[in-house]
């Protein structure tokens, strides 16, 4: 039974976690659409809600051409055999490859592709060697081996893929960090106490109300260093971008940020929530094309050690309430005051 009142509101927003659930019919039009289509909103009482789209056909409704509601079940199969090949294939097959298996144009493929998991397929399996090689660094005799292991044609494509994305190579990794140097400084701000730690590489800890002590606690084997001259300007240009969340100055900060593919998939779409706009956990596994993942997603923001440069604060509970913040409600609620203006 679709609840018609939840159902409208998923179509106002747009919700592709709804994609799949109902179709929604245009009595006025004849025709029936996902509840994400992108076309203009009909008017509610021109509106009937139908199970799936055979109901709405023998209603006498046809399918939308613009967004073929008829295919999120193909779309659904596609993506999961291209994800087989993937893996299956440690990451090589092409866009054209991918596409002939699954019966699509390779730049349809592509769109369907990303709308499903937010990546491209090329992305995707880059990401999927990436996180390959992290967990193997972690347990093989030899680097080399790891290297192999995960997919990567020579060590020197896996430097090259990793290069800013680590934070460290290939051994340093498999030591836990043993050898790395981390600066860092405890700034006051109108939000309170911040700590900020950054790699040559980038940021890689944001936080509020925490010491020197837990950033050793994130960062066990690294060499911590209070301060350092090159490092003020970029301290600076964190915290500014800290008092004006809303100023859009972050978004050039380099950072330092390691994580599965999928972490890295929601961080990412954290980071394309506009600011002073708010997405409900199930609206953010939904931009990843995981409607179902609104637990894991909760769990991936959780792991985000860069508070307001990867904003978890524009993630709210699904009726509109605050939801929980590492840092404390209080911050959260100034965070989006600030950028609401």
């Amino acid at each position: 039974m679709i609840d018609a009142d939840q159902a409208w509101a998923a179509v106002k927003r747009r919700d592709r976690s709804f994609d799949g659930r109902f179709v929604t019919g245009v009595l006025t039009t004849g025709i029936y659409c996902r509840p994400s289509c992108a076309a203009r909103h009909p008017e509610r009482g021109n509106v009937r809600f139908f199970a799936d789209g055979a109901e709405a056909r023998a209603a006498g409704l046809r399918a939308c051409k613009r967004c073929l509601p008829d295919d999120v079940g193909r779309d659904e199969a596609a993506v999961l055999a291209a994800i087989d090949e993937i893996k299956s294939s440690h990451g090589r097959p092409t866009l054209d490859e991918l596409a002939t298996l699954t019966g699509y144009s390779a730049s349809h493929f592509q769109r369907v592709f990303k709308r499903a998991t937010g990546l491209s397929p090329a992305a995707y399996a880059r990401a999927l060697r990436e996180e390959r090689a992290k967990e193997a660094l972690g347990s093989a005799s030899r680097v080399t081996d790891a290297i192999y292991d995960a997919g990567f044609e020579t060590p020197s494509r896996f430097y090259a893929a990793m290069e800013g994305k680590m934070g460290m190579t290939a051994s340093d990794w498999k030591n836990g960090g043993a050898g790395r140097t981390i600066h860092y400084a405890l700034i006051d701000t109108t939000l309170g106490s911040m700590l900020v730690a950054a790699t040559e590489i980038g940021v890689c800890c944001l936080s509020f109300n925490e010491s020197a002590e837990d950033l050793r606690r994130r960062f066990p084997k690294a060499e911590l260093v209070e301060g350092g001259e090159e490092f003020r300007a970029l301290f600076e240009r964190v915290t500014a971008a800290v008092e004006d969340p809303a100023g859009g100055t972050g978004a050039d900060i380099p950072l330092d940020v390691k994580g599965t593919a999928f972490q890295q998939a929601c961080w990412q779409a954290l980071r394309e929530i506009p600011p002073g706009e708010t997405r409900s956990y199930g609206q953010q596994a939904a931009m990843l094309g995981k409607p179902k993942a609104s637990r894991a997603v909760g769990s991936a923001n959780g792991a985000n050690n860069i508070a307001v440069l990867i904003p978890c604060h524009r993630v709210v509970q699904a009726d509109g309430s605050i939801g929980g913040y590492a840092y404390g409600p209080d911050i959260k609620r100034e965070l989006l005051k600030r950028e609401a203006k």
